[in-house]
């Protein structure tokens, strides 16, 4: 792994940027400096953001320069060293219908990869997955953990909307929309759950470095479920 750079993200962020691969040993890294910054915190730390090989830390100039920031930062990240990974997050299971409208890209991604369906669904559900970041929209987690086999390339014409729970793949990464939007992943399913809800604390249900399962429903108990969580 390359050395460290901490670079000016904004007037009152430093980006901590540990490399530029998309490595799930890396990310745990991330997670763990992202953890020792939490555990160390100043009054004038406003927020810790981990991306896949990056951390950004977002602090409070008026109460503090940001050339002390930096030092502080340099001082933390040279005592951390090699530390482990942080301790895997929490596991969550999140239930979705696989197929038909709530996946329309199941049977077609399938065929791409020469499998059924039903094998596609049932060896998406089958993965551990590992929440590496929170991006593109407010709740949207990046996950790693795909298996290499079942991956596959974005749509190319992204839809005008994806609706809210959607999960797809892109690469070799999962992801779930938490919102309407619009949108290039291959659709297998979706879930009922409300990933994002602006008024709750934390706002967002997963979290980086939370540990993922797909947990596979039928229609009925998705009805069940997002009528539970009107």
């Amino acid at each position: 792994m390359k050395a460290l750079d901490i670079e000016a993200l904004a007037d009152d962020a430093w980006l901590l940027r540990l490399d530029d691969r998309l490595d799930e040993g890396l990310n745990a890294r991330v997670h763990a400096l992202a953890a020792r910054i939490a555990a160390n915190a100043p009054d004038w730390l406003r927020d810790v953001v981990p991306a896949y090989a990056s951390l950004a830390v977002f602090f409070e100039p008026r109460l503090v320069p940001a050339s002390q920031v930096h030092a502080w930062l340099r001082r933390l990240v040279a005592v951390a060293g090699d530390d482990p990974p942080a301790t895997a997050g929490r596991r969550v299971e999140i239930p979705m219908v696989y197929g038909g409208e709530y996946g329309p890209d199941l049977a077609a991604a399938a065929d791409d990869l020469g499998i059924e369906p039903e094998q596609l669904a049932s060896r998406h559900a089958s993965g551990d997955y590992t929440v590496a970041m929170i991006g593109f929209a407010p709740g949207f987690p990046y996950l790693f953990g795909l298996d290499p086999a079942l991956a596959l390339p974005r749509l190319a014409t992204p839809r005008v909307r994806v609706p809210a729970g959607s999960v797809g793949v892109a690469g070799g990464q999962t992801g779930i929309y938490p919102r309407d939007s619009p949108g290039g992943w291959r659709l297998l399913g979706r879930t009922p759950l409300r990933l994002f809800d602006p008024g709750s604390t934390p706002p967002s249900v997963l979290q980086p470095g939370d540990r993922v399962r797909f947990v596979a429903i039928d229609a009925a108990a998705y009805a069940a479920l997002a009528e539970q969580k009107r």
